[in-house]
């Protein structure tokens, strides 16, 4: 194979020597395992607000021979075999997304129970207890969102068919209640919400850094989208009769 082209957005790219890359060739979608060369394949740096570590980058292939060997899987099922993979990997960021916002609400018990203002702690406010409230009613549906849809993962004989729509919704629902947390805690912090050293630094980081899970692995509005359109699939033509 003989290939050109660009890919934005690739985690680790900064640091990778091989790329799982998807082509576009003459016999359909191709999954190639692609060497770096340094003067075939260049990566530059993109700065993002999530982290420096995850080594975000801009790739180019300029010129860059493949063997045949290095297909994976069979010629012309690439798309398949990545879609397929989607499933996994939005199955992971919601529950690394939906651990972050618990650790959050940790955060916010403790602040709200120690700090005092006018002699009473934030925690013995109404309004306080209420926004509590609702983060952990949002983090604990989605937990169990996630513990019912690991098990249909474990079980499932055609996971890749069966669960794009409930993984998809459940990528939605995570980072809507992300939405929310990170909302409802930097109220309850005030100011120490902007900060990053003290007792504010993860709550900042993580205001600053949760809307990447609302897009990488795919937009909250094609999650929402690819559920209902995988339900209506489930239907059939004639559904019911009005």
């Amino acid at each position: 194979f003989f290939l050109n082209g660009v890919k934005k957005w690739i985690t680790s790219g900064r640091y990778a020597d091989y790329f799982t890359t998807l082509v576009n060739t003459e016999k359909g979608f191709a999954l190639l395992l692609i060497e770096r060369h340094e003067d075939q394949v260049s990566t530059k740096a993109i700065k993002t607000s999530y982290s420096a570590a995850a080594g975000t980058a801009y790739v180019e292939f300029n010129d860059v021979i493949v063997p045949v060997q290095n297909v994976i899987g069979d010629l012309g099922k690439g798309f398949y075999y990545t879609m397929s993979n989607f499933n996994h990997e939005r199955w992971a960021m919601a529950v690394a997304g939906n651990t972050m916002s618990r650790l959050m609400i940790e955060e916010a018990f403790k602040w709200a129970a120690g700090r005092e203002i006018f002699r009473k702690r934030l925690i013995d406010q109404p309004v306080i207890r209420f926004k509590l409230a609702q983060m952990v009613a949002e983090i604990e549906s989605v937990h169990s969102m996630i513990e019912d849809v690991t098990y249909q993962m474990q079980t499932s004989s055609s996971q890749s068919k069966d669960l794009i729509g409930p993984i998809a919704i459940l990528k939605y629902k995570q980072t809507r209640a992300a939405e929310l947390v990170a909302d409802n805690i930097c109220q309850i912090f005030g100011g120490r919400a902007l900060t990053r050293t003290g007792m504010g630094k993860f709550v900042e980081k993580f205001h600053r850094s949760h809307k990447m899970q609302s897009i990488l692995g795919g937009s909250e509005e094609i999650m929402a989208d690819l559920a209902i359109r995988e339900a209506v699939k489930q239907m059939g033509p004639n559904p019911s009769r009005l």
